[in-house]
């Protein structure tokens, strides 16, 4: 199947155009789910984002496909035991290029926050829950070689569990190509300014504004909910709250085999996870009070995040000079007092005076049930008379053993084609074979390859460098670099002066 969108022109004319059974509002990881969902049962579904797909949250998360360890402390073991049936789900049908497995490893200190036993018996706990086997007092010498930068001054032990790790952006941008690949219309950089009385929407996109019709709205657009909402009611009142999360990227010297979950009290942790050849630190877990765009990271954040961090590692390791990205995000919690990090994280679906439903919550990890209980609310508007709950795969989930790369490549690279394009590497590499050129590095010390880039603006709805570089491709995370940079905005002159917008 043709998996290639619509230019946007066509996608404007069908928004105008057609009378759809579904809009979905917000195109980050829940909106893409629900619509992608929709659209497998066989409904006409129309997805629009203000910004880029995965542009705000569901490319800032901790890119963790996990259980939560930490909610069995805050009681919520129902929400680790559905976190967990989701991981598997996505490890081994939805996903398996995507999400991939990683041991994690809890040091104990002597003078940290939690006894051996207490965490003995929740890693246990969460272990079961996993149905995975329990590594319980790793000595010194096998932490280190698991985390070569491990500190073990005061270590008392450490026990070893199991999740895993995936890439946000293109998890998220996945659902949106398995929606359009069922019939979706999608369009990113589209605004919706008015609603309808339960009868669609008014979006705004390239200058040009359309009357979107469709039978139900569903308002998926996280930290933006409430925004949304007082467009269908002006008197809406607030219905939740937002924690802030800050990120760092670090340079890593040598290989991990496992990740760090780090305690801080007896509720907070961070993590420390090799990702794509760095180091991923974070999070903080703090109120954020202002408007959702009004998002920024102060040197003192960063500067917790490295002193964080160091409660585990060699603080020779965490310089601010090894610094290469940091990036901030927003968590949607229920309405409530008290700190920030002792919320529930559950999901809330509220509907509107006009029917629309608003989701707000949840975990990137369970955005497959989200999407399907959001849908579960709708069944009688839409007729819906059975919801398939069967994991599906996602395109490139399917033919993983049969894909052949070019010969030319690194190793390193052929891995990292496979786990962001799966069975659909080669479809990425096939314009090379008309101009060798593309199979040229983005940047020197990155994997990422000119076609990727290409393929970005051909396939999959990027128009900004922006969207290439950090939601595409892992060339923004890696630090700024100029001549990346300048070759994603030449490939854009040349795709804009030789074919209609896409």
């Amino acid at each position: 199947m043709d998996l290639a969108p619509a230019s946007r022109e066509r996608a404007l004319g069908e928004l105008g155009e057609r009378r759809f059974d579904l809009l979905v509002i917000g195109g980050g990881i829940v909106g893409a789910g629900i619509a992608s969902t929709a659209a497998a049962h066989g409904l006409a579904v129309a997805l629009v984002e203000r910004g880029d797909f995965g542009g705000a949250t569901s490319s800032t998360s901790s890119k963790l496909i996990h259980g939560g360890l930490r909610y069995l402390v805050l009681g919520d073991v129902s929400l680790v035991r559905e976190a967990h049936q989701e991981r598997r789900a996505l490890m081994q049908v939805v996903a398996p290029h995507l999400v991939r497995r990683l041991p994690f490893m809890f040091p104990l200190y002597r003078n940290g926050p939690y006894r051996p036993f207490v965490v003995k018996s929740g890693i246990l706990v969460y272990s079961a829950l996993a149905r995975g086997r329990l590594s319980w007092s790793v000595d010194a010498e096998r932490s280190r070689r698991l985390v070569p930068d491990l500190r073990t001054d005061g270590l008392h032990s450490c026990a070893l569990y199991h999740d895993a790790w995936t890439n946000d952006s293109r998890l998220t941008l996945e659902n949106v190509r398995a929606a359009a690949g069922a019939g979706a219309t999608v369009l990113n950089y589209a605004e919706v300014v008015a609603l309808r009385g339960g009868e669609g929407a008014e979006v705004v996109a390239d200058g040009v504004s359309v009357d979107v019709s469709a039978r139900a709205v569903v308002n998926a657009t996280g930290p933006w909910v409430d925004h949304v909402r007082r467009l269908e009611d002006a008197d809406a009142p607030r219905s939740m709250r937002l924690s802030k999360g800050i990120h760092v990227l670090v340079d890593q010297e040598r290989p991990w085999s496992a990740a760090l979950t780090i305690p801080h009290d007896k509720v907070r942790v961070s993590f420390a996870v090799p990702w794509e050849g760095m180091l991923l630190l974070g999070t903080t877990d703090t109120e954020h009070e202002g408007e959702p765009d009004e998002l920024e990271v102060t040197e003192a954040e960063i500067t917790q995040v490295l002193e964080e961090a160091a409660v585990a590692l060699a603080p020779e390791r965490l310089g601010r000079e090894r610094v290469r990205a940091v990036f901030a995000g927003l968590r949607v919690l229920p309405g409530g007092e008290g700190e920030t990090a002792n919320a529930r994280r559950e999901t809330v679906y509220s509907r509107g005076r006009s029917g629309m439903i608003s989701v707000a919550g949840g975990k990137l990890t369970t955005y497959r049930r989200i999407a399907l209980d959001a849908l579960e609310h709708l069944r009688a508007d839409l007729g819906l008379h059975r919801l398939d709950r069967r994991p599906h795969p996602l395109p490139g989930a399917v033919g993983l053993d049969g894909v052949v790369l070019p010969d030319r490549l690194p190793a390193a690279t052929k891995d990292h084609l496979l786990h962001l394009y799966g069975s659909l590497a080669p479809e990425v590499l096939a314009p090379a074979a008309d101009d060798p050129s593309l199979l040229e590095p983005l940047r020197a010390d990155g994997p990422d390859l000119v076609a990727q880039a290409l393929y970005a603006l051909t396939h999959e709805w990027a128009l900004t460098p922006e969207d290439v570089l950090r939601r595409r491709t892992t060339a923004w995370l890696r630090g700024a670099d100029a001549g990346a940079e300048e070759r994603v905005a030449a490939l854009l002159a040349n795709r804009a002066a030789s074919s209609p917008r896409m």
